[in-house]
């Protein structure tokens, strides 16, 4: 299979791993010929992928402050009493170190220095500087604070965004199974783009799913800064209008304004079509504005709220040898993992060509990323789209790419069981791809 048939596969986990896998011999203590910073989607999948396609011939750190990587994809399970626990999301690095040879280093990134190539990291042993050919970013997303709002703590003790899957995930499940009947749970929905999955639509009918059968009395309000549903409008306004049992007060075209936060009582004030009206909410979910991180925009590498990247290597047009990929990115695609891990791969084989030459990874001039996003809409039924996205090089863009007269992207025509059991394929094949 050539390299650019593996690029455009989803996952191509059937591939055969011919090369040697043992880790590499370390240059120097303190330098790599790569180091990738974020353990997520994009960033876990740049590691592997730049050990296996240069023939374990790279030198490469992954840096990463959390232990482990929280899937986001599938945590409203979490919220729904699907799965147990976040520790069920939860995925190891050690593959990465064990069989590709990626140097796993724990710690938080807190400068970059884009003319000396070096990078430094505080870890438990105090803060390290590390020298780099190329550097690859992969840090997810910062979140805005909400009108209203004094700290980002409040996220973590009062309105959980549970947008990075974690303990506000789980605190978010414990206020549903506190909310008393007859009470109204709130979700607002900040304009595109945001990470996904789980997208806000979806969120939406699982708890309204929920609610149907724990708590019937009460109601689920949506307040969408968008003026339109973003993605599969046909899909979730049926399911909003009763198709599965529940049905979701939604409200296009609201602006929040402020949120008063009192701990089983809260107030959303929002205006829309340019009247003030206010909510109150015993659970309240605002799902924030999102943009690059600090460590990015303090970097030079960010403009507007995020990271404009060539996307035939995602090397930042701002910064050389320093390539973005995944949520911080502008890439004019989704924030989806499955992207992310798409994004990863084409910026590996650029990354090898630049540093191993042609005869290590193909030169890709026109690269073709495709995604795959399962959505439930109930405890038992999923919908999905898939998308195709090709590199125009006159836009310089990512479009949707007409595959086999099938104009992009393609939609489920709704919800069914046997779309969430191949949900469940999916989401372990991606992940497989990703971390073993």
């Amino acid at each position: 299979m050539q390299r650019r048939q593996f690029i455009q596969t989803a996952t191509g986990t059937s591939m055969a791993l011919s090369a040697s896998l043992f880790p590499f011999a370390a240059r120097a203590a303190a330098s790599y010929n790569v180091i990738v910073v974020g353990g997520g989607m994009a960033g876990a999948t740049a590691a592997k992928y730049l050990r296996l396609w240069s023939r374990n011939e790279l030198s490469v750190a992954l840096i990463e402050k959390d232990a482990n990587y929280v899937s986001n994809i599938m945590s409203n399970e979490v919220l729904t009493g699907k799965r147990p626990s976040v520790s069920s999301l939860a995925y190891s690095y050690s593959t990465l170190a064990s069989k590709y040879g990626v140097n796993r280093l724990q710690g938080t990134v807190t400068a970059i220095d884009a003319i000396n190539k070096t990078v430094t990291y505080s870890s438990a042993s105090g803060n390290v500087v590390l020298t780099y050919d190329r550097l690859v970013l992969a840090p997810g997303l910062d979140f805005d604070l909400m009108p209203g709002m004094s700290s980002a703590s409040q996220y973590d003790t009062l309105v959980p965004h549970a947008w990075k899957a974690g303990a506000q995930t789980t605190l978010l499940r414990q206020q549903l199974l506190a909310l008393p009947d007859h009470q109204n749970v709130v979700i607002t929905i900040p304009l595109a783009p945001y990470r996904c999955p789980p997208g806000p639509y979806e969120r939406a009918c699982v708890i309204a799913d929920w609610l149907k059968t724990n708590r019937p009395n009460s109601k689920l309000i949506v307040l969408d800064a968008n003026s339109t549903i973003q993605a599969q409008p046909g899909n979730f306004q049926k399911a909003f209008d009763g198709a599965y049992g529940y049905r979701v007060d939604y409200r296009p075209g609201c602006t929040v304004t402020q949120l008063q936060l009192v701990a089983g009582a809260n107030t959303v004030t929002f205006s829309q079509n340019g009247s003030t009206q206010a909510v109150t909410a015993a659970v309240l979910n605002p799902i924030p504005p999102q943009r690059a991180p600090a460590l990015l925009v303090d970097s030079g590498l960010v403009s507007g709220r995020f990271a404009p990247v060539n996307l035939l290597s995602y090397e930042s047009t701002l910064k050389p040898a320093i390539h973005v990929i995944g949520d911080a990115c502008s890439s004019g695609m989704p924030k989806a993992g499955h992207i992310g891990n798409q994004e990863a791969k084409t910026c590996a084989n650029a990354i090898v060509n630049a540093l191993k030459g042609n005869q290590y990874a193909l030169a890709e001039t026109s690269p073709v990323l495709n995604s795959a996003c399962f959505t439930p809409l109930t405890s038992s039924k999923a919908t999905w789209l898939s998308a195709v996205y090709q590199y125009d090089p006159a836009k310089g863009l990512m479009v949707p790419s007409t595959q086999n007269g099938v104009t992009q992207p393609k939609v489920a025509a709704s919800a069914t069981k046997d779309n969430y059991s191949d949900m469940q394929k999916w989401f372990s094949t991606l992940m497989g791809d990703t971390f073993a």
